[in-house]
């Protein structure tokens, strides 16, 4: 399997695909045309008659024999694409192939199931497995079911009809990004250029211009390019210290893990806005500013400007009856968190992936403090680096273990927040001398192909141990919480 210097997962997943199936992201034609005799009928949503339709002969668009309950483009296909896929792969967004009509996507038919049964694609990290399910569905889930996996497998099979126009299903909208109402917009002062192979990471101070404490309900990104913007961390300097930090275009270089202030949430290409529960708002202090931690993706085709990224905020007209906050529990090399795993090098636990390890766990327990009031947790999210590959979060107390979350296919390259979808009474409680457990795994061989790729950043040939840190080849353990506490405390 070839790799890519594309470090967007779903340029890897999708080349990897290519390759596996025979094909080049160049040259790659029709798809499933030597497995048209596998039809995978029990996923079809079509009938037969659509399915006859494509072609007097019952042929596809090209000219193979098609079952009759084959599913088709317009019948099944289009409106998985539609709601689950346009919020990236469009003309000018950040994914390498737009699936706009039949034409651009039946040739990576093979590719999309492959993409999609291995479950990096759509980039929707959490999942229920046999080890975890989470107390409720989360909101604006993009995920798809088993049934709909099984549509793409079986229409990549049947040679990836078109099917009739006549029978085409209803096109769902893509997910609304659109934050409404808008009461305050921040942009970035200058314009930067991104070009080259490597990703950046730059952060821009924002002035929110708060001189009371405010509390805001609704937040969105609007990326200025969406070709090279891939995802925002936004965070609240409450010190206002980060005026001064910014160069002659308004940024200033960052990590791409967290910075020195207070996370305020995450973005990522064709997400929704992030909203609090009913009367929960995000406090913006007087004096603060506001940062965007921007990861910018090269296309690799020549340099590309971004002027105009942006925040859009909803301001809350009073003090709501809760605080939201985003916490971070996690990423200890304290041997009383820390649990013992083979890997270690002593009797003493320590965090340390080796050099070619593969299935490397990472496990660490924390006790809530006993003097914490009782909070409800609307949100939680996984974050490691490049080498992490799964991650589970757990609260654990007397007669309970609830599994909050797992994400078993990470990628640092599509973080986001999984918000609960139920009211803030149903909410999960994290409550004095109970416990949250992380577990991390990591996969540090070159058959990683993010690993290889930040290798390659380095100038380097061959895995090398990872620590916990902030640097490139270092990694995290993190848990992200977002909690809900009374707004008098």
């Amino acid at each position: 399997m070839r790799t890519t210097r594309w470090m967007d997962g779903s340029k890897i997943v999708l080349v990897a695909a290519l390759a596996m199936a025979g094909c080049s992201e160049d040259d790659a034609g029709p798809a499933g045309n030597d497995t048209a005799g596998s039809t995978g009928s029990d996923a079809s949503g079509s009938t037969g008659d659509q399915a006859a339709t494509d072609g007097e002969d019952g042929s596809g668009s090209s000219g193979e024999v098609v079952p009759e309950d084959a599913p088709t483009w317009h019948a099944d296909i289009a409106p998985l694409v539609s709601e689950r896929c346009s919020g990236c792969h469009v003309d000018g967004g950040i994914a390498p192939y737009p699936f706009v009509d039949y034409e651009s996507t039946a040739p990576l038919a093979q590719a999309l199931a492959a993409a999609v049964e291995s479950g990096s694609m759509p980039p929707w990290g959490a999942a229920v497995t046999e080890e975890c399910s989470p107390p409720h569905g989360f909101k604006d889930d993009i995920s798809l079911s088993a049934d709909e996996v099984a549509l793409f497998r079986a229409w990549s099979d049947a040679g990836a009809p078109e099917g009739d126009p006549a029978f085409a299903a209803e096109l769902p909208p893509p997910p609304d990004t659109q934050l409404d109402p808008v009461d305050t917009v921040l942009q970035m002062d200058g314009a930067v250029t991104i070009d080259g192979t490597t990703d950046s990471f730059l952060c821009f101070s924002l002035d929110p211009g708060v001189d009371e404490d405010r509390y805001f309900n609704g937040m969105q990104i609007v990326p200025g390019n969406d070709k090279v913007v891939h995802h925002v961390l936004v965070y609240l300097d409450e010190d206002g210290e980060t005026a001064d930090a910014a160069g002659p275009d308004g940024s200033f270089p960052c990590s791409g893990g967290a910075i020195s202030g207070t996370l305020l949430g995450a973005w990522a290409p064709g997400t929704v806005p992030m909203r609090t529960p009913e009367d929960v708002g995000m406090r913006v202090n007087a004096g603060s500013r506001i940062v965007l931690n921007v990861h910018y993706h090269p296309t690799g085709l020549g340099p590309e400007v971004d002027d105009s990224t942006r925040i859009e905020l909803d301001w809350m007209d009073e003090q709501p009856t809760w605080r939201g906050e985003m916490t971070l529990v996690g990423n200890s090399n304290d041997p009383d968190v820390l649990l013992p795993n083979p890997g270690d090098r002593s009797d003493t636990p320590e965090f340390l992936i080796p050099a070619g390890a593969q299935g490397h766990l990472e496990e660490m327990v924390f006790e809530i403090p006993d003097d914490l009031p009782q909070l409800r947790v609307w949100s939680v999210g996984s974050h490691m680096h490049y080498v992490g590959t799964s991650m589970q979060i757990r609260f654990q107390g007397q007669g309970y273990d609830d599994c909050m979350l797992e994400t078993p296919h990470y990628s640092f390259e599509w973080q986001r927040l999984y918000n609960f979808d139920a009211a803030l009474d149903e909410m999960p409680l994290a409550i004095g001398g109970d416990r949250i457990y992380l577990r991390c795994e990591y996969d540090n061989s070159m058959n990683n192909p993010y690993v290889v790729e930040a290798l390659q950043d380095q100038g380097l040939d061959a895995p090398v141990d990872v620590v916990l840190g902030e640097e490139t080849l270092d990694e995290m353990c993190l848990g992200v919480f977002g909690i809900a506490v009374p707004s008098v405390l």
